[in-house]
């Protein structure tokens, strides 16, 4: 029958058109696209300012010392890394014409203190004679003259007295200047610390830094028993930092720790420094100084917390573009865009206010940077 066979191979042509189209569409039809991606949750976000360039850990007290008077280094009574009590001698310089003059000061004071003894002692013998001359001249036993010579004698031991007691006091005084000349031979640990560096041996000679000409010191000595971090922050972050706020310290030397610190410090001024972003210095202390072996110089960073919320929804802040908009997983597997209404914000985490809700996943990374709106695509199998 011609009318069926018409039929059947119409419908076999159409039926090869179809699968033909559709081994065309299957083979040419664009794969899923693979994609990092976040999911929302709920957590702690904060606001935080973070310091521009890396800051140091300083001592609280450091002094760096040199003794007062010039000359050669004749006792060494430390090395470098020692730790040394307040008023110990760090070294000495030589000194014997000094100490020999404190010496002879000495000589000095003990005969004045014997002549001042001897004068006084004449001086109330003198006076008692005096008043024992006068009794008799009351009952006419001796002259008048008498009298007077007795009075002239007890004055004139008392003046005796006087004069060598000043004799005795400046002796005394002449003692202290020998031992202020002997103590600026000496250099003295004006606190607790360690011993970071000596600049000089035995033998040496060390000269005091003249007026306007810096030179090195003999002795770096370092109170390490309080430590504090000082870090530029960007003039425009400033006026969010208040003394007391919480803050967390990082330390380069240390990566992975995390320690906890308090702002004890901002500068009442900007540092402006030629081709760098005006800053102001501020400075955090460490709440727990024993968590880690800190040493001073180390570079570390202060993340100063200016606003804290807990259990709120968030995002990590990498996943938000321009204008607040962010990539969505629809229930189709493809990408819509979404505007958000954002709140606090920090460089790991922002707070949405609005836009998502939680469960919802947005776009993370992508090895492929065409995104449109309607993009396949598929979540990247877990790393090993």
């Amino acid at each position: 029958m011609p009318g069926t066979r018409s039929s059947l191979r119409t419908a076999g042509i159409l039926l090869l058109i179809t699968v033909a189209g559709y081994l065309a569409w299957y083979l040419t039809r664009s794969q899923p696209l693979e994609v990092e991606l976040a999911t929302v949750s709920r957590g702690a976000v904060e606001a935080t300012v973070v310091n521009t360039r890396a800051g140091t850990i300083k001592a609280c007290r450091r002094a760096k010392l040199s003794p007062q008077a010039g000359g050669q280094v004749i006792r060494m009574e430390i090395r470098e890394g020692d730790r040394v009590k307040e008023g110990q001698v760090l070294l000495a310089l030589w000194n014997a014409d000094l100490q020999a003059q404190y010496d002879l000061a000495r000589q000095q004071l003990a005969t004045a203190e014997s002549r001042q003894q001897e004068s006084c002692i004449l001086a109330e013998n003198a006076q008692r004679e005096y008043i024992r001359t006068r009794q008799l001249v009351e009952k006419g036993f001796v002259s008048v003259q008498r009298a007077d010579d007795a009075n002239a004698t007890a004055r004139a031991n008392r003046a005796a007295c006087t004069a060598t007691t000043a004799e005795t006091r400046r002796a005394r005084a002449q003692i202290a200047v020998s031992q202020a000349n002997l103590d600026r031979t000496q250099l003295i640990a004006p606190f607790d610390g360690v011993i970071a560096q000596i600049t000089g041996e035995l033998g040496e000679y060390v000269t005091p830094s003249p007026p306007g000409i810096p030179t090195p010191p003999a002795v770096d000595l370092i109170d390490d028993s309080c430590l504090y971090v000082s870090a530029p922050m960007d003039e425009v972050d400033a006026p969010k930092i208040r003394v007391g706020q919480t803050a967390r310290i990082m330390l380069d030397a240390l990566p992975g720790q995390t320690f906890e610190g308090k702002i004890r410090r901002i500068a009442p001024y900007v540092t402006e420094v030629e081709k760098q972003a005006r800053t102001v210095d501020v400075e955090a202390e460490f709440v727990n100084p024993d968590q880690a072996a800190l040493l001073v110089g180390y570079s570390a960073d202060i993340e100063a917390i200016i606003e804290h919320r807990e259990n709120v929804l968030r995002v990590p802040t990498q996943v938000i573009r321009q204008d607040n908009k962010v990539w969505t997983l629809d229930r189709e597997s493809q990408l819509e865009e979404r505007t958000l209404k954002t709140g606090l914000a920090n460089w790991a985490y922002t707070e949405i206010l609005a836009g998502l809700s939680e469960g919802d996943q947005v776009l993370l990374s992508s090895d492929n940077g065409e995104i449109t709106a309607g993009t396949l695509v598929t979540p990247k199998p877990p790393q090993p």
